[in-house]
């Protein structure tokens, strides 16, 4: 049993656990209107993923007015895919607009819902100094922390035999450490494919393992984001016939990509992002690098040896160094005092079947809401539901522009 908390802190409102681009717009909103909340990170910054666990030349996939946030929208001076700094510039200035004051190095380690006092009791420790926990208390608990909390780092036969350095993509910069070495990717979602794409940049000889089967789209179709085509898509017409078109139009636009080692699945790109939470890959040049065969493309990995790895089909490749693009996971189970959390066939958000966990009997409410965005994929605004009254003074204004926004704050960075 955890020893009892040093400090106790009583919550006029929600408590918010994670300040990414979730978090950071649902705190704002409520503070719109004139809901105060407590705001929890356990790292020591705002989008802690984007800002020490991205690579250097990372930029939006989607086009930014997709990834703007609930009443600020990105300066004009931006290109149409923001670079990293460019998105953690806003995320701050954001933050500093809306009057979000994280408290950052709090790491929650529990959250359980007393149903006899009808409140959420939050456990948080301090990440950085180790000091006796805090405990948080109220009625409200949003959980904003994505699905990438912790990285997944696969074992593999014979890792231990390996000579070269082993690191997951998280650890990744850029390609120039790498110059002129024979690297094992493993992984081809957009990360895997991206770092490929910039191990080749700065001269190294990359391999990517193509283990699953995986959907590859064109970012753009005839000059549009595909992500647009999609959502206009959806608008009339079912999400399997949508499905049957975007694969259609990535046949043409891509070619036969099993020629390349890269198999599709049966399930379309937007069901299996629905029920299985698999993000399709947005090309951005990566294909190109496998058909001129600076990129080499591999099946799964059998085991490790010295020099490199033996792969499922008898083959072997001499690898100097290996990068793991394998993803991340929630963490939300493992600090979740409730019955019962899985992932939700919805919009990739942790999902909550017990009653406990989607509503107390009292009324508090735990929203599941998409969290910090994956490096490859963009942020989601999250979709609040109303729950249960909060009995406010201030009304909340036009939900448009009610944030100030100055551009000049934000870096310039080229298109």
């Amino acid at each position: 049993m955890a020893a009892a908390a040093s400090r106790v802190v009583w919550v006029n409102g929600p408590v918010v656990v994670g300040a990414g681009p979730a978090g950071l717009s649902v705190a704002a909103c409520l503070r719109a209107r004139g809901v105060p909340s407590v705001v929890l990170d356990r790292a020591d910054c705002v989008a802690s993923l984007w800002q020490r666990r991205t690579y250097d030349r990372l930029r939006l996939h989607l086009p930014r007015h997709f990834c703007e946030l609930p009443g600020m929208p990105f300066p004009d001076h931006y290109p149409e895919y923001p670079t990293k700094r460019q998105f953690v510039d806003y995320l701050e200035a954001y933050a500093a607009r809306a009057g979000v004051e994280p408290r950052f190095n709090q790491a929650v380690t529990s959250a359980r819902y007393d149903a006899a006092a009808g409140l959420w009791r939050v456990r948080a420790e301090d990440a950085a100094a180790g000091d006796a926990a805090t405990e948080y208390i109220g009625r409200w608990l949003v959980v904003a922390t994505g699905e990438n909390a912790e990285r997944i780092v696969p074992e593999f036969d014979g890792a231990e035999e390996f000579a070269g350095p082993v690191s997951h993509v998280s650890e990744y910069k850029s390609g120039e450490a790498y110059r002129g070495k024979r690297v094992l990717v493993v992984g081809c979602g957009n990360s895997g494919m991206e770092v490929c794409l910039d191990l080749c940049d700065h001269n190294a000889l990359p391999a990517m393992v193509v283990r699953d089967s995986v959907h590859v789209l064109p970012r753009e179709m005839f000059g549009v984001a595909t992500f647009s085509v999609a959502v206009f898509l959806l608008r009339f017409l079912p999400l399997w016939l949508v499905d049957r078109i975007l694969v259609l139009l990535a046949r043409i636009f891509l070619g036969n990509l099993d020629k390349l080692g890269i198999r599709r699945p049966s399930g379309g790109p937007l069901e299996l992002k629905n029920t299985r939470g698999r993000t399709p890959v947005l090309d951005i040049g990566a294909l190109d690098r496998i058909r001129s065969g600076d990129i080499e493309v591999v099946p799964g990995i059998k085991r490790f040896f010295r020099g490199g790895a033996e792969l499922v089909d008898g083959r072997r490749v001499a690898a100097e160094a290996v990068i793991l693009a394998t993803g991340y996971h929630s963490n939300v189970p493992q600090w979740l005092k409730v019955r019962e959390v899985t992932s939700s066939p919805r919009k990739g958000t942790p999902g909550c079947r017990s009653q406990t966990a989607g509503r107390g009997s009292q009324g508090s409410t735990l929203l599941a809401s998409p969290g910090e965005a994956s490096p490859a994929s963009p942020p989601t605004p999250p979709r609040l539901r109303r729950t249960s009254p909060w009995h406010g003074s201030s009304k909340p204004p036009h939900y448009d522009g009610w944030m100030e926004f100055d551009a000049d704050k934000l870096t310039d960075d080229h298109r």
